[in-house]
C-alpha cells in the first residue's frame, strides 16, 4: 500500500530541490539522534558522531556499534534500511562488511534513482506532512507543488514556540520573528493571535491540514482575558513568569489554537510527555535534537479531559490524534479518546502511533493491544516516521510486518476469523485508507 506519512521531520528543502546525497552517511547519519545516542553510549567520541570527522569516519564509527544494538529496534531499521532501497540483504553491517556496504550504496546514491524524490518514489510515499513553525515561508513547498511527481508535499503548523514561554527573553524574540513574517509589531495579546491566524492562512494556502505541538503534558487551567494578557505584557518585557502563570498562559494558547484548528478544519496533533534537553552542558554545545531527551512522568488525564471538555462543550473539538512516549499511559489514552468520539466523524478521536522511544516492537505492540481492546482498532490511522531521514521509511513496513503478525497469529490461534480478506481489508484501512480519509488527502 502507498505511505501517508502525516508527521515527520523531513527536510522541504532537500524534497523541493531533489537532492541527491554524496555518500551513506549524508543520507542516514545525519540528524539522527536515534543512531547518535547508541553511539554515544557505545564509547564513540563526538567527533565521530556530530563533530568533524570526514563521512566515511562516522559510517565505520556507526557500523562497529550497530553489532552493539542486537535487541534494539536499530538492528532491525538498520538492515531493512540497507534492504530497501539499495538491495543489501546478504550482509549484517559490521566493522568488516562496513567497507563493501558503504561502497555498493554509495555506487546507487550516485543513479538518478536515488534522489530524495526517487527514494520516495521507491518506497510508494504518495504524501509527506513536514513539521513547520509559523513564521516558515513555505517557499520549498510552494516550489515543490509546481512539480509534485510522486510524492505530495504539505506543510504542518509546528506551535511550539509560541507556547515557549520558560525563557521570556527567546519568547519575546519569536515574538519579533511572527512580527516580521506578518508585517506589523505585535504589541499585545490579540494582535500575538492575530499575527497567528494570518500564518494560519498562509499555511492553509499551502495545503496545510495538519496542527502539530509537543507538549509536556495538557495545560487547562482557568484563565481570564485580564490574566492571560497581563502575562503577555510580562513576558514582552522579559520578566520572569511564576510556575503558575506559565501554566495559565500554556492553557490558553492551547485553547486559542485548537479553536482555530476547528475553525480551519484541521487535523491537531498532540505529541505528549517529552522531557527535553536533559544535559545542560551537552545542549549548549550541539543545540537542542541531539539526542538528549527522554520520557517524563507528569500527569496528563484530568488536564487533558478538562482541555477537550471545554472544546466539545462548544461543539468545537477538531479531529484529534494524542501521542504519548511513556508506555504506561497507553490505556489512559485508549480510553480517553472514547469520551469524545460523536459520531460526526469515524474516528474523529485517535490514539496515535507508538512515538519515539515506543516505535519498536514491544511499543507497538502495547499500542495496538490497548487501542484493540479498549478502542477500536479498525478506525486507526496507523504509523508515521517521525524522522528526519529519508530512508526512515522501512519504519511503515516494520509496522506493518509487526500488525500482521499479531493479527495472522490470532487468525492461527482461532481468536479472529480465518478470513484473509476480512482481516486484510482491517490491514488496509489501517495502513492506508483510514489516513487518507481522515485528512482528505483526496
Amino acid at each position: 500500500m502507498p505511505i501517508i506519512d502525516y508527521h515527520c521531520h523531513l527536510s522541504p528543502k532537500e524534497i523541493a530541490e531533489d537532492r541527491h546525497f554524496q555518500n551513506l552517511s549524508q543520507a542516514w547519519l545525519a540528524g539522527d539522534h536515534y543512531k547518535w545516542r547508541a553511539m554515544r553510549t557505545c564509547g564513540v567520541e563526538e567527533r565521530f558522531i556530530t563533530g568533524n570527522a570526514d563521512d566515511w569516519e562516522k559510517f565505520d564509527k556507526w557500523a562497529g556499534t550497530v553489532p552493539q544494538t542486537l535487541r534494539n529496534p536499530l538492528y532491525h531499521w538498520t538492515h531493512l534500511e540497507l534492504k530497501r532501497p539499495f538491495g543489501v540483504t546478504d550482509r549484517y553491517l559490521n566493522e568488516t562488511t562496513a567497507k563493501g556496504i558503504w561502497n555498493e550504496c554509495n555506487e546507487k546514491l550516485g543513479a538518478p534513482q536515488y534522489s530524495v524524490l526517487g527514494i520516495l518514489k521507491e518506497r510508494n510515499v504518495e504524501v509527506v506532512c513536514t513539521t513547520d513553525d509559523p513564521v516558515d515561508s513555505l517557499e520549498f513547498h510552494a516550489l515543490h507543488s509546481k512539480s509534485p511527481g510522486w510524492t505530495r508535499m504539505f506543510p504542518a503548523f509546528r506551535s511550539d514556540k509560541a507556547l515557549s514561554v520558560e525563557d521570556s527573553g527567546s519568547f519575546a524574540g519569536y515574538v519579533k520573528s511572527l512580527s516580521m513574517a506578518v508585517g506589523f509589531t505585535i504589541t499585545s495579546f490579540d494582535s500575538f493571535l492575530d499575527a497567528l491566524r494570518l500564518r494560519y492562512d498562509h499555511f492553509a494556502k499551502h495545503g496545510c491540514k495538519v496542527f502539530d505541538q509537543s507538549i509536556e503534558t495538557m495545560y487547562a487551567e482557568d484563565f481570564t482575558d485580564a490574566q492571560v494578557k497581563a502575562i503577555f505584557k510580562k513576558l514582552m518585557q522579559k520578566k520572569r513568569l511564576a510556575p503558575s502563570e506559565g501554566k495559565t498562559f500554556k492553557s490558553a494558547m492551547m485553547y486559542e489554537l485548537s479553536i482555530m484548528n476547528w475553525e480551519y478544519k484541521w487535523v491537531q496533533q498532540f505529541h505528549i510527555g517529552a522531557l527535553r534537553g536533559n544535559n545542560s552542558r551537552l545542549i549548549r554545545t550541539m543545540g537542542p535534537d541531539a539526542g538528549f531527551d527522554s520520557m517524563g512522568d507528569e500527569p496528563v488525564a484530568k488536564a487533558m479531559a478538562k482541555c477537550f471538555d471545554r472544546l466539545d462543550d462548544q461543539n468545537k473539538l477538531a479531529k484529534t490524534i494524542v501521542y504519548n512516549i511513556n508506555p504506561r499511559d497507553n490505556e489512559l489514552y485508549a480510553t480517553m479518546i472514547g469520551n469524545y468520539q460523536d459520531g460526526s466523524v469515524s474516528g474523529k478521536m485517535q490514539h496515535g502511533a507508538a512515538w519515539w522511544f515506543l516505535d519498536q516492537k514491544d511499543g507497538m505492540t502495547r499500542q495496538i493491544e490497548a487501542l484493540s481492546t479498549m478502542g477500536i482498532l479498525g478506525q486507526f490511522v496507523g504509523m508515521v516516521t517521525d524522522s528526519r531521514s529519508f530512508l526512515s521509511y522501512s519504519r511503515h513496513e516494520y509496522f506493518r510486518r509487526l500488525l500482521c503478525n499479531i493479527l495472522g497469529g490470532e487468525m492461527k490461534q482461532g481468536l479472529l476469523p480465518d478470513d484473509i480478506r476480512l482481516v486484510g481489508a482491517l490491514v488496509k484501512d489501517i495502513c492506508y485508507y483510514n489516513a487518507k480519509r481522515f485528512f482528505n488527502f483526496g
